[in-house]
């Protein structure tokens, strides 16, 4: 990969600022303070949210205790999700610190998977870095990796230590230079409006006359909706990690730099703010 070890290392230290407050109809003790904390953009709700959790349960009664799960504007939050793609789908355009309403009983289970240990979050981790890189190399560098290597990766992640994670991910974001780029991109296309989940296809970084893909040509090919005419208004914005590339950016450099540490790069395509 084109080693541009700043950007990785700034993808990797974004950080959001929010407050987590207690759900009004919660039964606690006494009255519950908010909690502030910098969330980490790359990592996992449930991941680092051990303090908020133990913060709130010292003024509820244990039988008052169940699943945690948090909520923004009515919104469930998909722990599933990095917490970067939850900002930016949801909250890009509300002033901080992000407000996240912590509940602990009536878990939406229609809305969103549980969660009862870390070992769920590493299997939903890794499956990913798994499905990421069938799509870019045919499953062969991670199969050639020890498991060591992939509990590698993980505690990477989850001690958010960058160096740790990149000794090994690096080796997931290569190729030969023959090829150009990696078989396909990964990456998936979520809308805040939209009733699907999210979109995933197979794109190829290069085109059929050697010529690199963009970013703009994903979102037309994806999301048509999302391409401003040349002489329209634009309607939406098109974020990876709180900002907006230019959407000439190749999109292999971006699947090499931009992706998050699932290695897909995570899109959301949001309505431009009115104001």
């Amino acid at each position: 990969m084109t080693d541009d070890k700043d950007v990785l290392r700034d993808v990797w230290s974004g950080r959001i600022p929010t407050c987590f407050t207690l759900y009004q109809d919660e039964l606690t003790e006494r009255e519950a303070e908010p909690y502030y904390l910098l969330l980490p953009r790359v990592s996992y709700l449930t991941l680092v949210t051990d303090k908020v959790k133990k913060h709130f349960q010292k003024v509820m009664r244990t039988e008052d205790i169940s699943e945690i799960w948090f909520e923004f504007e009515d919104i469930p939050l998909k722990w599933h999700y990095p917490i970067g793609l939850l900002f930016d789908l949801h909250a890009s355009n509300t002033s901080l610190p992000w407000s996240i309403t912590v509940h602990f009983k009536n878990f939406p289970s229609k809305d969103l998977l549980h969660c009862q240990s870390k070992d769920v979050i590493e299997a939903h981790f890794m499956s990913s870095v798994k499905e990421a890189d069938t799509l870019k190399h045919k499953s062969q560098v991670i199969n050639e990796m020890q498991k060591k290597d992939h509990k590698q990766l993980w505690m990477g992640l989850q001690n958010d230590k960058f160096d740790q994670f990149w000794a090994i991910n690096r080796k997931l974001m290569e190729y030969s230079p023959e090829e150009g780029g990696f078989r396909y991109i990964p990456f998936r296309i979520y809308q805040a409006i939209s009733e699907r989940p999210f979109v995933q296809k197979l794109f190829r970084p290069v085109a059929n006359d050697g010529k690199p893909h963009t970013l703009g040509d994903l979102i037309k090919e994806v999301c048509p909706a999302a391409v401003t005419p040349e002489d329209g208004e634009k309607k939406y914005q098109v974020m990876i990690h709180g900002i907006e590339p230019l959407l000439e950016t190749p999109l292999q450099w971006l699947s090499e730099h931009f992706s998050y540490p699932d290695n897909f790069l995570h899109i959301a395509v949001i309505p431009q703010p009115t104001d």
